[in-house]
């Protein structure tokens, strides 16, 4: 078969070394964008026509839909997912979020029994959805590999498998955005521990458990909720993130390090003091967070946040006051 040379002016596949080539498109792409040219809406607002060359043609719209006039929207986005193809509209509008102060600081801690532990020794409980929905992942699998490698049913089992997992990464995505969302409105400070995942998962005996707990999309809704903007766009409640050494260690009462394996989920110190483990790392990641906000001031809560934080003088002093009762305990005690 002969082969087709490219032209003298183009260079060949793949390019000199700090040249140029071809361009390299991805296998299978699974999403197009429009900006504001290439597409139309119908009247009725039922049906999109593409016009961009590409051949989609017009496309039927399912579902209800309340959309703002023609000049808001201003991208378009066709996805496609296991279940079928969606279209995705950005609309230029504002949105206005007001928060009250719940006069109320968290700290929390992640971890694997549970979802995470509050400094107010509350739980919420981990949904562990891979784990629930590993019989189901397995019996899909085997329905895989029994099919012919080419056939309709095995493109019909692949099928879903896919459904099954997609289903696994919503249910993560809608538990992450919900209990972010209420820890934001229910407090008027929060402060993680900034947890390193990608190398919390080199760990082959706790890496599936660590992925399917999600914690890096959790503490990134954590942010994109606490985010504040001039118009009020969102919640305005400052998210500090501090280093997690030892805060399992040290004893919150008497600042002694403990040294405990990760078995042990109960901290007892010589002071006498009892507490969870966790719930006795949460009360140490609230004080950090704390010192931190007394060592850099009313700019380490402007750091948070680029238009700077606009909230209740009153709330800013009770902060500072906790931070100095820390800062004090900090001088009578070396260990903290």
């Amino acid at each position: 078969m002969p082969t087709v040379s490219p032209p003298p002016s183009i260079p060949p596949l793949g390019g000199t070394k700090g040249g140029k080539g071809y361009p390299k498109f991805k296998k299978n792409c699974r999403s197009v964008e429009y900006k504001t040219s290439g597409w139309k809406l119908s009247d009725d607002r039922k049906h999109i026509t593409f016009s961009d060359g590409c051949g989609i043609g017009t496309l039927k719209l399912v579902g209800t839909r309340n959309f703002f006039s023609r000049d808001k929207l201003k991208r378009v986005r066709l996805v496609k997912r296991a279940d079928g193809y969606y279209c995705q509209f950005s609309i230029d509008t504002t949105r206005r979020v007001s928060h009250k102060l719940q006069n109320k600081i968290s700290g929390i801690d992640l971890n694997l029994e549970n979802f995470y532990t509050d400094s107010h020794g509350e739980v919420v409980e981990n949904p562990r959805f891979l784990r629930k929905s590993e019989k189901q992942l397995k019996r899909r699998h085997r329905q895989v590999s029994r099919k012919k490698k080419g056939s309709n049913n095995r493109k019909k089992a692949l099928n879903k498998l896919a459904r099954k997992h997609l289903k696994i990464q919503r249910q993560r995505k809608d538990f992450a955005i919900k209990t972010a969302k209420a820890l934001i409105q229910s407090n008027d400070l929060v402060v993680y521990e900034d947890l390193k995942v990608k190398n919390m998962v080199k760990n082959h005996c706790l890496a599936k458990s660590i992925s399917d707990a999600s914690w890096s999309l959790f503490t990134n809704w954590l942010k994109y909720f606490g985010e504040l903007y001039p118009e009020g766009h969102k919640y305005g409640v400052p998210v500090v993130a501090v280093p997690p050494h030892y805060t399992s260690q040290e004893c919150s009462a008497c600042h002694v390090m403990v040294k405990k394996s990760l078995s042990t989920r109960t901290h007892r110190c010589k002071c006498g003091f009892v507490s969870g483990r966790d719930h006795n790392a949460a009360i140490n990641i609230l004080a950090k967070g704390l010192r931190l906000l007394s060592t850099v001031g009313h700019t380490g809560i402007n750091a948070c946040h680029p238009e700077g934080y606009k909230g209740d003088d009153g709330l800013y002093s009770s902060l500072i006051c906790q931070a100095e009762q820390v800062a004090s305990a900090k001088q009578e005690s070396p260990r903290l």
